[in-house]
């Protein structure tokens, strides 16, 4: 298989204002063209994607670790918005513009958030984790994600120490078991596991409710921001044989966001980001306006 992943080029941690650390990895020519990855679930910014392909496409990526996770200052009680504006403070200080942005998993709502904020100047949503908790999927989840997510809506505090059980080796077995061969493929091989373990560590370095816990409470509640007020290109991504970031592989989400466009594609599942990554990239600079 070929290397899906590779190490940053390049790993810092930027101040912003008020004092808290943002910690970010950067992939690409430096003078390349910015493309913000918000990652997924736990992982922290190490963990990017587009080996021998960022470079090719003039691509600067740039992985962000959220507050509480990786080398991030943790954010008590932060909120969707509050993201939106670290992502913008750190643009602002890293030369950054206004750039592309890809939300991976649950990094896919901040990546949402993002864009409503003016922070994002085109968005791609891979194996996008969707608003569970809007009433349309009330009767198409799973009993047991159904009670999770009724639970983080009406009491989020809780919700919150209950996630906050879980550390990287919980994570890595949710993400495998459950996974079909296709995906199973890519999380097993040899490379990719160390990288993706490494980053999962990372990600809980700090203790799980200064960071998973509090991007599991929103993601799974009920989302803020007004999705028909994005304006930017939008494209989603999902694998046919994606079972486990959205009830109908983001059917009703393309409908939620104006002029957005939807991809399912065939012989991958929530693997996806890694396996597509230059189709993914090629089709996200297409669609940037100054690209």
């Amino acid at each position: 298989m070929a290397a899906l992943v590779s190490a940053p080029a390049r790993l810092g941690v930027t101040r912003l204002p008020g004092g808290r650390l943002l910690g970010w990895a950067e992939w690409g020519p430096p003078d390349g063209v910015p493309v913000l990855l918000c990652p997924g679930a736990a992982t922290s910014r190490r963990l990017g994607f587009g080996a021998g392909v960022v470079a090719a496409l003039g691509v600067r990526l740039v992985s962000v670790d959220r507050p509480g996770l990786g080398v991030s200052t943790p954010a008590p009680g932060r909120t969707f918005a509050d993201f939106a504006a670290d992502v913008r403070a750190l643009c602002g200080l890293r030369g950054l513009g206004v750039p592309a942005v890809v939300g991976n998993s649950q990094g896919a709502p901040f990546a949402l958030a993002c864009a409503e904020a003016g922070a994002a100047a085109a968005l791609s949503l891979v194996s996008a984790a969707d608003e569970v908790a809007a009433p349309e999927f009330a009767a198409a989840l799973p009993t047991e994600l159904r009670v999770l997510t009724a639970r983080a809506v009406r009491d989020a505090s809780g919700a919150e120490e209950l996630f906050a059980r879980f550390d990287a080796d919980a994570m890595w077995s949710l993400v495998t078991d459950g996974s079909q061969d296709c995906d199973l493929a890519v999380y097993r091989d040899r490379d990719f596991s160390a990288a993706y373990r490494r980053a999962l560590a990372e990600g809980f370095a700090q203790g799980a409710a200064a960071g998973y816990a509090r991007d599991t409470v929103l993601a799974m509640g009920r989302w803020p921001f007004a999705l028909d007020r994005i304006t930017v290109p939008v494209d989603i991504w999902y694998g046919e044989h994606d079972t486990g970031h959205s009830p109908d592989r983001g059917a009703f989400l393309a409908t939620r966001i104006p002029g957005a466009r939807r991809r399912v594609v065939p012989g991958i599942g929530g693997a996806l980001l890694w396996t597509h990554a230059e189709a993914v990239l090629t089709s996200l600079l297409g669609r940037h306006p100054v690209a």
